[in-house]
C-alpha cells in the first residue's frame, strides 16, 4: 500500500496544522501520490478545519475596466495588445453598490471590485473607499483588488472596511519573467505585506494553463504556503483564452486529473485557507469540479462574467451543488431572481 513519505508525514501535516517550511521535494512527493491516497489525506484536512459540504460564493465586478499599463502576457485588458476590451471609467459608486445589493440577493456572500491599474491614485482610492463602506453596509465581505499599494493605501482601504485584498503571485518566481515585465514577484509580495500590516486579510493564488510546468505550479504553492501567514483565500485560475495576448502562443490547458491533484496540494499544504476555483470553471465539467470540491476546493464565484471571461451560469452551480448535497448561499435565493439578479450584476 503507498503512503506518504516520511518527510512529510509528520504530525503537523497528519493533523492538517500549517507549515511554512514546504520544501520542493515535499510538494513533488505529495503531488506523485497514487490519486487515492492524495486524495484520502486531502480530504481529510478539508474536514478538521471546514465544513466539507459547504461552498462559499463570492461575486466579482470590475470597477474600472482596461488601459492597464502592466505587460501581464495573459490579460484582455493589458494596454499593451491589441485586445477587444475598450478601456473605461471608473464606475460610479451607486451603480457599484446597486450591482452589489443584486450579488447579495443572488446568494453571494462576499462582493470583490477590480480595477485594471498598476496602482491607485488617491483620488480613485477616495471613491474605492466610499464604494467599501457602502457595500460593507450591505452586509456582504469585502474585497478588492486595485494593483499594487503603499502601506498608506492599504491602512485606508482598511479603515473604510474592506476584509480582503487580493493581489495574486500569478505563477512561480521561475516562470514568472516570461510573463511579466512590468512589476517583479517582490513588488507583489511587498504589497501583500502592505495588506497583511494595515490588517486586512489577503487573498492571493495564481493562474495554471500558461506554458508553465508541473514544476512551476508547486513552485506557486510553495510560495504562497511558505509566507509567514497564509493567504485567507486561494484562488486557482485557469486560463481563459484571450485574442490578441501573448500567451496565446505558449497556452496548454491543464489535464483534469493534474488539476486536481494541484487543488489536493493547496489544501494539505494550506489546510485553514478557503480554496476558490475561479476562472476557468466553464471549461470544466461538473465531475471535474466535484472532484475538486472533494480535494479540497470550497469556493467559487458566481455569475456568467468575472472581469471580462465568461463564468458558469448561477443556475448550473446551483443545480450542481444541489445534486453534491453541498448548501451555500445560492440555498436562500430564489432560482429564477438568483439567475436574473446575477446577470444584472455583471
Amino acid at each position: 500500500m503507498s503512503t506518504a513519505p516520511d518527510s512529510i508525514d509528520d504530525n503537523r501535516n497528519t493533523f492538517g496544522q500549517p507549515r511554512h517550511d514546504w520544501t520542493r521535494p515535499e510538494a513533488q512527493a505529495l503531488y506523485d501520490l497514487p490519486f487515492a491516497d492524495l486524495i484520502f489525506q486531502a480530504q481529510g484536512i478539508h474536514r478538521r478545519n471546514f465544513d466539507p459540504n459547504h461552498v462559499e460564493t463570492a461575486s466579482l465586478l470590475s470597477i474600472k475596466t482596461g488601459g492597464c499599463p502592466e505587460d501581464c502576457g495573459y490579460c484582455s485588458q493589458s494596454a499593451h495588445y491589441d485586445t477587444d476590451i475598450k478601456a473605461t471609467r471608473l464606475m460610479d459608486q451607486s451603480a457599484v453598490v446597486e450591482t452589489a445589493r443584486r450579488a447579495r440577493d443572488a446568494g453571494a456572500s462576499r462582493f470583490c471590485m477590480a480595477a485594471a491599474w498598476r496602482n491607485p491614485k488617491d483620488k480613485d482610492l477616495d471613491q474605492v473607499c466610499e464604494m467599501v463602506s457602502a457595500v460593507k453596509g450591505l452586509g456582504m465581505e469585502t474585497c478588492a483588488t486595485l494593483g499594487m499599494l503603499t502601506e498608506d493605501q492599504a491602512r485606508r482601504l482598511q479603515q473604510a472596511g474592506l476584509d480582503f485584498y487580493n493581489h495574486n503571485v500569478d505563477t512561480s518566481p521561475e516562470f514568472y519573467g516570461r510573463i511579466i515585465t512590468t512589476r517583479t514577484m517582490q513588488d507583489r509580495i511587498d504589497t501583500l505585506g502592505h495588506a497583511r500590516d494595515a490588517g486586512l486579510k489577503v487573498c492571493c493564488g495564481g493562474i495554471v494553463g500558461m506554458g508553465e510546468q508541473v514544476g512551476d505550479r508547486l513552485s506557486m504553492l510553495m510560495l504562497l504556503a511558505n509566507l509567514a501567514v497564509h493567504p485567507e483565500s486561494v484562488p486557482i485560475n485557469m486560463w481563459n483564452e484571450v485574442k490578441g495576448v501573448p500567451v496565446n502562443d505558449t497556452a496548454e490547458r491543464p489535464d483534469p486529473i493534474a488539476l486536481v491533484r494541484l487543488i489536493a496540494v493547496a489544501r494539505i499544504m494550506m489546510p485553514k485557507s478557503v480554496v476558490r476555483l475561479s476562472a476557468g470553471r466553464q471549461y470544466m465539467t461538473d465531475e471535474w469540479q466535484a472532484l475538486c470540491f472533494v480535494a479540497g476546493a470550497n469556493s467559487i464565484f458566481i455569475g456568467d462574467v468575472l472581469l471580462t471571461t465568461k463564468n458558469p451560469q448561477t443556475d448550473r452551480d446551483a443545480n450542481l451543488l444541489g445534486r453534491l448535497g453541498m448548501t451555500s448561499k445560492l440555498d436562500t435565493a430564489a432560482p429564477a431572481e438568483a439567475q436574473t439578479a446575477v446577470q444584472a450584476a455583471v
